[in-house]
């Protein structure tokens, strides 16, 4: 284990005498504290220009008293994370770095402190992010909650480990997944099978999260007692689904109107949940996102919430979040580009095409980054989550 590094090999600071010394219990929280081989603690490092010395069972930190202040904080939110049993990896301790660098390094014990359920396995499912949190609990405390975000950011997963926990407690009778076949047109009755075999190739994801957090066993035990449904969007129309906790996944590729099928199926004691990405839109030319639709018609409606994840959220590898930035800008340059050669806007605020840029964004076509606190942000702070 390193005794002092500095950022880029840079030699420790001379002048900058600052010292601040974090006690720990043992050696061992040392160990689960800076990961395997130290990545954990190399990150740390390599992001602040601070001297950082272990010795056996305390860490001292030595620097400009801002950054020292940062650091110091840092340690502390991912010692409390440590003594509660969570197993840091790096992506905990990059987010934990991204919120000691804007200041709010005290939050960091809030992020983990949450168990959803636990898997088959024995493993906790916790929000990994503020934003995931949020959304967690607004899915909690609301009939029907929107998340909106790119890939990567937990919206499906987190939401079926809330309807499994809601359903071991005994809050719902039956858990409900459904998503649209675009790839199919809905026509499912062209291709050939049973309807198992027919909406297997769309449904697999959700099959695969479900697995993951039951195991094989308990998840068919499950489906044949009818506990769990997973089905076509197409075979929601015509029913009332009481005492449930029904998913809607990539609802971006619904329709206006199948939306509104979808959410006046709700029934007595049930919650919905809607996911989707609004630049992932996969309908045909010229036909409009459900999802895009539904944030001007619901929204302000008492019960239910959007809830709008960034790359922030992402808890995928470290180049999704600068994947989904690099897209971003572009489509943004892009969209500049087109309004120069029309010589004109959009005008009225009318919803865009599908699929195009800035698509279903609210309150005048910002972006989920901007609506989570970036410059130009003009939504509520509750949705918004940042």
């Amino acid at each position: 284990m390193p005794d002092a590094r500095q950022p880029n090999g840079a030699a420790p600071p001379a002048a900058e005498g600052h010292v601040a010394v974090i006690d720990l219990a043992d050696h061992s929280e040392a160990l689960q504290l800076f990961g395997r081989g130290d990545q954990n603690l190399r990150l740390i490092q390599d992001s602040f220009p601070v001297q950082i010395v272990s010795r056996g069972d305390h860490i001292r930190l030595r620097g400009r008293p801002e950054e020292v202040r940062q650091v110091a904080t840092l340690f502390e939110g991912l010692l409390q994370q440590v003594r509660r049993g969570v197993a840091l990896g790096p992506e905990d301790v990059r987010y934990a770095i991204q919120l000691a660098r804007e200041g709010r390094a005290e939050r960091i014990p809030e992020v983990t402190d949450d168990v959803i359920v636990t898997t088959a396995r024995g493993k906790p499912i916790r929000p990994k992010t503020l934003g995931q949190r949020r959304y967690v609990e607004a899915i909690r405390e609301n009939g029907i909650v929107f998340g909106i975000g790119p890939a990567g950011t937990g919206k499906t997963y987190l939401a079926m480990a809330v309807a499994i926990a809601s359903l071991k407690a005994h809050q719902v009778a039956r858990i409900i997944l459904t998503r649209p076949a675009v790839e199919a047109g809905e026509k499912l009755g062209f291709l050939p099978g049973d309807l198992q075999e027919k909406v297997d190739p769309y449904l697999r994801p959700l099959y695969d999260a479900l697995w993951d957090m039951l195991g094989v066993e308990t998840f068919q035990k499950y489906m044949n007692r009818g506990l769990i449904e997973v089905a076509p969007l197409a075979y929601m129309r015509g029913r009332t689904l009481d005492d449930s906790f029904i998913i809607l996944d990539e609802a971006q590729n619904t329709t206006p109107e199948q939306m509104k099928m979808f959410l006046t199926r709700l029934g007595f004691g049930s919650k919905a949940v809607v996911t989707g990405d609004v630049t992932q839109v996969d309908l045909p030319r010229g036909r409009h996102s459900g999802l895009a639709h539904v944030q001007q018609v619901l929204k302000g409606i008492e019960g239910i919430q959007f809830v709008y994840l960034t790359e922030r959220d992402v808890v995928r590898h470290p180049l999704v979040q600068q994947i989904i930035l690099a897209y971003e800008a572009y489509e943004r340059q892009e969209e500049q580009a087109a309004a120069g050669r029309d010589g004109t806007h959009r005008e009225g605020g009318a919803v865009p095409p599908a699929g195009g840029p800035g698509e279903g964004r609210p309150n005048g076509g910002q972006g989920a980054g901007e609506a989570a606190g970036r410059p130009g942000a003009g939504m509520p702070a509750q949705q918004a989550g940042r």
